[in-house]
């Protein structure tokens, strides 16, 4: 067996380290022989390209300022991950961050899982490792998830076994997304909470929506109160919906008319004792029918 032209690292980094296990099965690496699944390996930077389907392109220039200064002292603790697509050519899979203060601290050598993948494959883990970032937001990761359930072709299941999410967890994320536009810009930008994003969700009317979420931002109100602003609102609109009592004497007639009619006959009245009666129809040959009873 040829020997491997990457040189290894001794132990294993942390974060993607379980969504990248594999079984003791060898890898081949064009021209470089076989590499074990998992094994870390130190790859020219300048032999790197950036990943296409990275879902994350914004990055605070004063955190990667800190991280680079971090890695010039203690080094990478974390391996990024690529693929191989030759010898000396590798496209970056996850590790943006670290990549790019790799750069900033003049690294010319990274630590790398080199995995074999497809495209699809790596728009999966690509996505799964920005999810997996602490500081998401949640229509970040509402986004993500909605990209690998549409791009990737999970399953709400599937998606949940991915990410290491209940399905419940994943539906409610992905419930955000159909909160109207400002209220998913103040949740990405920390004016709203989760918690609060959740209470409005429930809201069919997206009138009264907007209403409340100005009320929070106005007011700070607490998850607890907007929670019972959406209770009240939903007892006043079962208490406008419910029907009134029908007067005994009225529903006794609507039986009889529509016994005559052989339709469901409806009379509505009101206190000033004003109101109408009507006869509805299924069809053309319905509505001579009743013509006929009426003599017209």
């Amino acid at each position: 067996m040829a020997e491997s032209k990457f040189k290894k690292r001794s132990g294993l980094g942390r974060g993607l380290g379980a969504l990248l296990e594999d079984s003791g099965e060898k890898e081949k690496i064009s021209g470089s022989g076989a590499t074990p699944k998992g094994a870390i390996n130190e790859i020219e930077i300048s032999q790197i390209e950036t990943n296409p389907w990275q879902p994350r392109s914004d990055f605070d220039e004063d955190a990667l300022n800190d991280l680079a200064e971090s890695i010039k002292v203690q080094g990478i603790i974390q391996p990024i991950t690529v693929r191989a697509l030759s010898e000396k050519e590798f496209q970056l899979i996850s590790g943006e961050r670290r990549l790019q203060a790799c750069k900033k601290a003049g690294l010319k050598t990274i630590p790398a899982y080199i995995r074999i993948a497809d495209d699809q494959q790596m728009l999966e883990m690509a996505l799964i490792e920005n999810i997996q970032r602490e500081n998401l937001n949640a229509i970040e990761i509402a986004l993500s998830y909605q990209r690998l359930l549409a791009e990737c072709d999970l399953k709400q299941e599937e998606l949940g076994d991915r990410v290491g999410k209940n399905r419940s967890t994943v539906t409610n994320y992905l419930r955000l997304l159909k909160l109207p536009p400002d209220i998913q810009i103040a949740l990405r930008d920390g004016r709203l909470s989760m918690g609060h994003a959740r209470a409005l969700i429930s809201i069919e009317d997206v009138s009264f929506q907007l209403d409340i979420f100005n009320q929070i931002i106005k007011n700070d109100l607490s998850v607890r109160k907007v929670e019972e602003l959406v209770r009240s609102k939903g007892k006043k609109e079962e208490k406008e919906s419910k029907p009134s009592e029908i007067d005994p004497e009225i529903r006794k007639l609507q039986g009889k008319l529509s016994t005559h009619f052989g339709s469901k006959i409806a009379i509505k009245s009101n206190e000033k004792n004003k109101g109408e009666i009507k006869i509805p129809f299924a069809s053309t040959e319905d509505l001579n029918r009743i013509l006929e009873i009426l003599d017209i």
